[in-house]
C-alpha cells in the first residue's frame, strides 16, 4: 500500500467552494480558529499533496493566505516537481480575448477577464442594463452584451476605449454597448440602470495576502456615487478582504480551462439594495440606458 500523508488547509472562507479548490481527497472539514472560517483535512497519496502545495503556495483568499500542513514534509525533489508541473499547466490558462484580431495593451491583458467567464457573468445579468465603470479594453461590456445586455460602458483613457469599441464591434454587440470616454464618478448619477459593474484595474502587483476596499480604488468612490443603482458588482483580487465592504457577498470565481479550473481567478462581491429583486423582475427584457 502506498503512503499517505496527512494534509491540512487553512483557512478556507464559509462562502468558498472549498472542494472545487483542493480537488480529490477524503477531506473532512472542521471549524477554524479564525472566525467564519474552516480547515479541510485528507490522507493523500505523495503526488497529491505535492501537486496541492504547489498550487496553493503563495494563494490568498478572502484577505488571509492559505496554510498547507503536510506530515510527514515532503522532500526538496519532490516539491521541485510539483512546481514545475504546476507552472506548465498553468499555461493552459482561461484564455481573454479567443478572436485573434481583438486588441488591448500590457494593461488590459492582465485585467482582462477570461471571455468564458465574462459570458458566464452576462448570463446571471440577462436582460438586464448595466453599467460597466471601468470598461478597459472591453472583456465585460462584450460579455454582458452577448447575453442580451443593454451596457453604457465608460472608461477614463481614450486609447482603452477605442480597443474596446474595436473588440465589440469584433463580437459583432457593438450596438448593444454606448461607449463614453471620461470619469464614471461623474458621469453615472445621471444615468440610469439596474446593475453597476467595476472592474478596477488591480495590476499584476496586488498583495496576494490581502487587499481591502481603500487599495482598489476608484471602487468605494463609484459605490458612493451610484445610490440610485440597486445592484453592484465589483470583480476584486482572490485576496480581497470582503471584511472591508460592510453588506457584501462574496464568491470566489475559478478558471473554466483545464489549467486553472482550480484556481481562484477573482472574487465577485455584490451589494445589492432592498429594491434590487423588484427592479430586476420589472427590467428583465430588452431596454435602453437613460
Amino acid at each position: 500500500m502506498s503512503k499517505r500523508f496527512r494534509v491540512r488547509v487553512k483557512p478556507l472562507p464559509s462562502w468558498l467552494d472549498w472542494r472545487r479548490l483542493l480537488g480529490p481527497g477524503d477531506w473532512k472539514l472542521s471549524e477554524s480558529e479564525s472566525a467564519g472560517a474552516h480547515q479541510a483535512e485528507a490522507a493523500l497519496e505523495r503526488d497529491q499533496a505535492a501537486d496541492l502545495a504547489a498550487r496553493l503556495r503563495g494563494v490568498g483568499i478572502g484577505g488571509a493566505l492559505l496554510s498547507i500542513e503536510i506530515q510527514p514534509p515532503l522532500n526538496r525533489k519532490e516539491l521541485r516537481r510539483a512546481n514545475t508541473d504546476e507552472a506548465r499547466r498553468h499555461r493552459e490558462r482561461s484564455p481573454g480575448f479567443t478572436r485573434a484580431s481583438a486588441q488591448f495593451d500590457d494593461e488590459a491583458r492582465f485585467s482582462l477577464t477570461p471571455e468564458a467567464l465574462a459570458l458566464e457573468l452576462g448570463e446571471r445579468a440577462r436582460g438586464l442594463r448595466v453599467i460597466d465603470a471601468c470598461a478597459g479594453a472591453g472583456g465585460n461590456a462584450i460579455g454582458f452584451a452577448r447575453a442580451g445586455c443593454e451596457l453604457l460602458a465608460i472608461e477614463l483613457n481614450a486609447g482603452r476605449l477605442a480597443m474596446a469599441e474595436h473588440n465589440a464591434r469584433l463580437y459583432g454587440v457593438a450596438e448593444r454597448i454606448e461607449f463614453v470616454c471620461g470619469d464614471a464618478c461623474a458621469i453615472m448619477p445621471q444615468r440610469e440602470a439596474d446593475l453597476l459593474f467595476i472592474d478596477p484595474p488591480w495590476g499584476e502587483r496586488y498583495d496576494k495576502a490581502r487587499v481591502t476596499l481603500d487599495q482598489l480604488p476608484p471602487a468605494a468612490a463609484l459605490i458612493e456615487s451610484s445610490p440610485h443603482i440597486p445592484k453592484k458588482w465589483l470583480k476584486v483580487p482572490p485576496s480581497f478582504d470582503p471584511s472591508t465592504l460592510p453588506g457584501c457577498r462574496a464568491e470566489a470565481v475559478f478558471g473554466a480551462a483545464r489549467g486553472d479550473e482550480r484556481r481562484v481567478k477573482f472574487l465577485l462581491i455584490k451589494l445589492d439594495d432592498p429594491r434590487a429583486t423588484e427592479a430586476e423582475a420589472s427590467h428583465r427584457r430588452p431596454g435602453t440606458l437613460r
